[in-house]
């Protein structure tokens, strides 16, 4: 009950390494977690919008007198 197991020991020396680990390690930290907070709001921003925007407009389907639709032809497939 009361020694520690590796585990605590493991947690307690990264949080050392951590702070007493060099000049600016937690500040460089920080400011890499702001960035991705950042990026990660300005993707979901993007993702709004995109769903915003109405979708382009289809050309109509061609069809025969008896409704059947006409494929147009490509660009492929063209002679001449």
């Amino acid at each position: 009950m009361g020694s520690f197991s590796i585990w605590h020991w493991l947690i307690v020396g990264a949080v050392a390494l951590l702070l007493f680990g060099g000049k600016g390690k937690i500040s460089d930290i920080m400011g890499d977690v702001a960035k991705g907070i950042k990026s990660f709001k300005k993707g979901m921003q993007d993702e709004d919008n995109v769903a915003a925007t109405p979708p382009a407009p289809v050309a109509p389907v061609k069809t025969l007198d008896n409704g059947t639709p006409v494929q147009a032809p490509s660009e492929t497939h063209k002679v001449g």
